[in-house]
């Protein structure tokens, strides 16, 4: 009579089977209290733990002490802006205090916060959105700016703050150094083609998503945008008696599709927009339409193009060096020659004459003629 088995029937029976294949003799088993095998429960256990636990074990970013400073525990840390640095692809965050040991000739103490994210570009939107309206521009690093209390840079893929005090500059090299999965990259060119006259100090802000778009320029729709064909833009506002002006510039892979862009951003009211090459610059409802049309005119394509010529006497150049070449080569191979002729034939002699008795290799004349 047949009967279905059940799965720990089959458990059961491939155990039996495998403890006589591989002993001779079945082998006990461990069940679970519920009696399942153990295996079958702690197997997904462990799978789990190890996909899990690198979002629970975060490795640290700061080393724990930089100079004559000594890192305390690192603190809890707000994420008041998640869902924008979550589009700024962010990976990991500390935040900490430093506070001098006790060999310093004095006591100081410093806060640091680290924003590290997918790449240099997300690092340097997310520097500029952190800014403040009153920083100041610093020489602390090449997009670095002093706030109130304290200097704000981006570096590589890192965001990083200093408040109430900062690291002596002979040991800035050291941090540098030891930043994990630190990562530099060419950072966007697109705020280079802004005109520099009337624009706003830290008005500056990069877009990578419809997050930092609806954040920044909510005037302007994402599917207007299109950032599924790869588009990142660059905001500034610009200074007039009427009221601010705000510039926006979107960047997209090719011309064809800024084209087909930029008759979209027409249908947006109250918009002026122009293309130029890649590029798709567009004010939306401006308070002075002529100062909006003359920035728009002055956001130019600049494609740098580069051309492989072949420099002239080229090809005659190639041709009489394979020439030389080839003469050097039969130079060598009859220099080659003549030596094994010489060596098989000094040999040769040699052995003739260190030889006692008869020569096996003496050929035989037969004197026919005679």
């Amino acid at each position: 009579m047949s009967r279905s088995l059940t799965t720990g029937d089959r458990d059961r029976d491939w155990d039996r089977g495998q403890a006589t294949e591989d002993s001779g003799a079945p082998r006990s088993r461990v069940l679970s209290h519920f009696g399942y095998p153990l295996s079958s429960i702690l197997y997904p256990l462990v799978l789990l733990l190890a996909v899990a636990s690198p979002a629970f074990a975060q490795a640290p970013i700061f080393p724990d002490r930089i100079g004559l400073y000594e890192k305390k525990a690192p603190k809890t840390m707000g994420l008041p802006d998640r869902d924008l640095l979550t589009e700024y692809g962010l990976e990991a965050t500390e935040n900490a205090d430093f506070v001098t040991v006790a060999e310093a000739p004095e006591k100081k103490r410093y806060s640091a916060t680290a924003w590290r994210l997918m790449d240099s570009t997300f690092a340097y939107a997310w520097y500029q959105a952190k800014r403040a309206p009153g920083a100041t521009p610093t020489d602390f690093s090449a997009n670095a700016v002093r706030t109130s209390d304290g200097i704000l840079f981006a570096f590589g893929n890192y965001v990083i703050q200093f408040t109430g005090g900062q690291p002596d500059p002979a040991d800035l090299q050291f941090l540098y150094n030891s930043l994990p999965r630190f990562s530099n990259a060419p950072l966007p060119a697109l705020l280079k083609l802004f005109p520099t006259d009337g624009r706003i100090a830290n008005s500056e802000r990069y877009i990578l998503g419809p997050v930092s778009l609806q954040r920044f320029a909510p005037e302007i729709p994402p599917s207007v945008a299109a950032f599924r064909l790869g588009a990142e833009a660059q905001l500034a506002k610009y200074k007039n008696s009427k009221g601010d002006i705000n510039l926006a510039v979107f960047s997209y892979p090719t011309p064809t599709m800024a084209r087909d862009q930029a008759a979209e951003f027409q249908k947006v009211p109250m918009s002026m927009v122009k293309r130029t090459g890649s590029l798709v610059a567009v004010s939306v409802n401006p308070a002075d339409r002529d100062m909006a049309e003359r920035l728009l005119g002055r956001v130019n394509y600049q494609a740098d193009v580069t051309l492989n010529e072949k420099p002239p006497g080229a090809d005659l150049r190639k041709f009489s060096g394979s020439v030389v070449s080839m003469i050097l080569l039969s130079g060598i191979l009859m220099c080659l020659c003549v030596i094994g002729g010489v060596g098989f034939g000094g040999f040769r002699l040699l052995k003739k004459k260190l030889r006692k008795g008869e020569d096996p290799e003496a050929i035989i004349a037969l004197h026919l003629d005679r």
